[in-house]
């Protein structure tokens, strides 16, 4: 190649080997104590499959093969027969199964557990997830074609914008009624929001909407989740999770709300976001806006599971 054709290509790629090496070290680190959970109780396999709805995790990364030969009485001869069964291949991994093959194994794991699909109603359901997942969309998806689900109304210390009600949008109320609040535990959760004004989700109308037997809804982000984890422990915790990590950056980069600096701090964000899943109670991949209401739906119901 000539010295004028090599000026005019495109510069190769520069691959960082040792991040890519220490990367490939740590996910099968994270496979094998994935795996020593599951042998030893300290996770459920149900709980597993949830995890795996979440792209790059350790259990959307884990093989059928080494899925199946955690459970107790499960051998090689045991594991190749369910997998036919179930028509999986053994190359897939827990991560790459598609619809039919998620619920067929499913369904298999909740007969070996006995467990029915069956659940108490929460009396608040908490929807958290990354950055540009899509939080708002199903939401105003379950406001315009579910009116029986309540959504969680905040107080907030700031004046009301015009066309704004009291008890509607929000409870406006000011400094000193938001401490007495704060200090008697009337608040589920709260945050001081650029570093200006304080915003707080009332645990009474909570409480008074479970007792009349709605159905109530909280978006919220991940350290108001965990908020509510830990003042209303029977609260049931949704993670929203995008169908992949590539089109999570496409919804972002797709909004053009942000420049190019917000962008990578926001996926930044995100990628912490997603490592917080396992915390949660219930994992629904928001691939098609309409299922996921539905599916989140089912959970508030107290129907089914989530991934079910």
């Amino acid at each position: 190649m000539s010295e004028k054709m090599h000026s005019g290509a495109h510069p190769m790629p520069t691959v960082d080997r040792a991040a890519a090496s220490r990367a490939a070290v740590a996910a099968r680190q994270a496979r094998a104590e994935l795996k020593r959970k599951l042998r030893s109780g300290e996770i459920t396999p149900l709980r597993v499959l949830e995890q795996s709805l979440v792209p790059s995790s350790a259990a959307a990364t884990l093989r059928i093969t080494d899925f199946l030969l955690s459970f107790p009485a499960i051998g090689e001869v045991k594991a190749d027969r369910v997998r036919r069964e179930l028509e999986i291949s053994e190359k897939k991994r827990l991560g790459g199964l598609g619809k039919l093959q998620r619920d067929r194994l499913t369904d298999f794991v909740r007969d070996r557990m006995g467990v029915a699909d069956q659940g108490a109603r929460p009396p608040l359901t908490v929807l958290a997830g990354p950055t540009a997942v899509g939080k708002g969309t199903v939401v105003s998806y379950i406001r315009e074609h579910f009116p029986e689900v309540r959504l969680s109304v905040s107080a907030t210390t700031r004046d009301p914008r015009p066309g704004e009600v009291d008890g509607s949008h929000y409870y406006f109320v000011d400094e000193e009624r938001f401490d007495r609040m704060l200090a008697s535990g009337d608040l589920l959760e709260w945050a001081t929001v650029h570093n200006k004004y304080r915003y707080g989700t009332p645990r009474g109308p909570v409480v008074e909407s479970a007792e009349r037997g709605e159905l109530m809804l909280l978006e919220i982000d991940l350290q108001g989740a965990r908020q509510v984890r830990a003042s209303m422990p029977e609260a049931k915790l949704v993670f929203l999770a995008p169908p992949s990590w590539d089109e999570l950056v496409n919804r972002l980069v797709g909004r053009g709300t942000e420049d190019e600096e917000e962008r990578a701090r926001r996926l930044e964000t995100a990628k912490v976001e997603l490592a917080a899943a396992e915390e949660f109670d219930e994992i629904i991949v928001n691939d098609e806006v309409p299922r996921a209401a539905e599916q989140l739906l089912a959970v508030m119901r107290g129907e089914r599971n989530a991934s079910a």
